[in-house]
């Protein structure tokens, strides 16, 4: 039986590296000008290491699906006829697409090449995927508004295409992800379909009656703010088996401006989730559930997954909040003198004796901080945000090349 694809962001080149050693068989990734996402930090991928990074997924022998999602105009159609070699010579697995003016031309100039089709096309029904199968498509990620017995339908029907759904991450107040609140809030500077959205639906919101407009009335009260067209994260750890069973070919998590932190610890909950599925379909997904507590989240939904309509929104919270901090990540090991000691790169401050938890693509322990050093052997008590210093542990790091840390356990955030 062909299992299950785990299928992460790729923000940027580190996360790359990360999303697959934590345990995904393949990594989607954009460029700037063609993605639903403009990054903005790390090693971006651009078409200048566009080849380098997809290399790379090679070389672990995973997959690369490059995503050309944007609704394009005819600017963008030029656009890509001039980098239409640069795509061709980097060799992605697939392309993502949403438009139907970029079908076009990658039918013309790569026609060899899988073609995605991505969820901004609303495929809510199998004919809808028999049409893009006679167009030439391999594969068609399914619109988050529908229930796993809808999709199980779609698969029965058309059985000799792949499906892709989400599982994990942010989802959009509008219908999959056609939004236009973003273009009209900055005057078209942020066009969210053009991979630039600002997220208005994330903003707090007032209620303001047009004769009175200087009294302002809270439209739901909360500590957060008031947040109306926010939505909850997608979360379905629990019914991974009944997609599993429904037909789906790969799951997919969203966050390609996520954290380190986040793409890593999300792939290691999940692989592990499924690996021990297909080992005992019984299994019980409740630690895994708290697993994903400890990563960013705006409380958890399962959205239209179980056929009710749900999207629950999260109205008083717009920023995810993560159950457990990150602390740091490892680069490495160097002899200070004559210790061997870790260096690492600080992202929240930690103190001599602070209990952490470290995770590492084949390990999740707790260790006891127990020397905090400079570049050159010096004492610190203290290791500051953005800091790089060594640290010394209680117990050896046997997987540390991507190895990170965090609190332990999870903070108990009131949604």
């Amino acid at each position: 039986m062909k299992k299950v694809e785990l299928l992460l962001p790729a923000g940027n080149l580190e996360k790359l590296e990360y999303a697959i050693k934590y345990g995904a068989d393949a990594v989607y990734l954009g460029v700037v000008d063609f993605s639903l996402r403009a990054m903005r930090k790390g090693e971006l991928i651009t078409f200048e290491n566009l080849k380098t990074a997809i290399e790379l997924a090679h070389s672990f022998g995973k997959k690369a699906y490059l995503t050309l999602n944007i609704f394009a105009f005819n600017k963008d159609i030029k656009h890509l006829e001039e980098c239409i070699e640069i795509i061709k010579d980097a060799n992605p697995d697939a392309i993502l697409v949403s438009d139907f003016g970029f079908i076009r031309l990658l039918k013309k100039y790569m026609p060899n090449t899988d073609i995605h089709v991505s969820t901004q096309t609303n495929i809510l029904n199998y004919e809808c995927v028999k049409f893009w199968q006679d167009m030439g498509a391999t594969r068609v990620v399914l619109a988050r508004e529908l229930s796993i017995p809808e999709i199980a339908e779609i698969k029965n029907k058309v059985p000799d295409m792949e499906v892709e759904c989400f599982i994990h991450g942010a989802q959009c107040v509008s219908f999959s992800g056609r939004c236009l609140l973003s273009d009209y809030f900055t005057q078209g500077e942020r066009i969210s379909n053009q991979g630039n959205c600002c997220q208005p639906c994330r903003w707090s919101y007032k209620l303001v009656e047009e004769t009175r407009p200087n009294e302002y009335y809270e439209i739901h009260e909360g500590v957060h703010g008031t947040h109306i067209l926010s939505p909850k994260d997608l979360c379905l750890i629990y019914y991974l088996k009944d997609m599993i069973d429904a037909g789906v070919d790969s799951f997919k998590v969203e966050g390609r401006t996520k954290s380190l932190y986040y793409v890593s610890a999300v792939a290691k909950t999940y692989r592990e989730a499924i690996d021990e599925i297909y080992q005992n379909p019984k299994a019980d997904m409740a630690k895994y559930f708290e697993e994903l507590k400890k990563v960013g989240n705006r409380g958890y939904t399962t959205g239209f997954a179980l056929g009710n309509g749900a999207g629950e929104y999260s109205y008083n919270l717009s920023k995810g909040l993560a159950g457990a901090d990150f602390l740091f990540e490892f680069h490495g090991k160097e002899k200070i003198n004559d210790e061997e000691l870790y260096f690492v790169k600080v992202k929240n401050k930690i103190h001599i004796g602070d209990e952490v938890e470290i995770i590492s693509p084949s390990e999740k322990f707790t260790a006891r901080i127990e020397g905090i050093f400079n570049s050159d052997g010096t004492i610190v008590d203290i290791g500051n945000t953005n800091a790089e210093i060594y640290l010394k542990f209680d117990k050896q790091v046997q997987d540390s090349t991507y190895a990170i840390a965090r609190t332990i356990g999870v903070k108990d955030y009131v949604y």
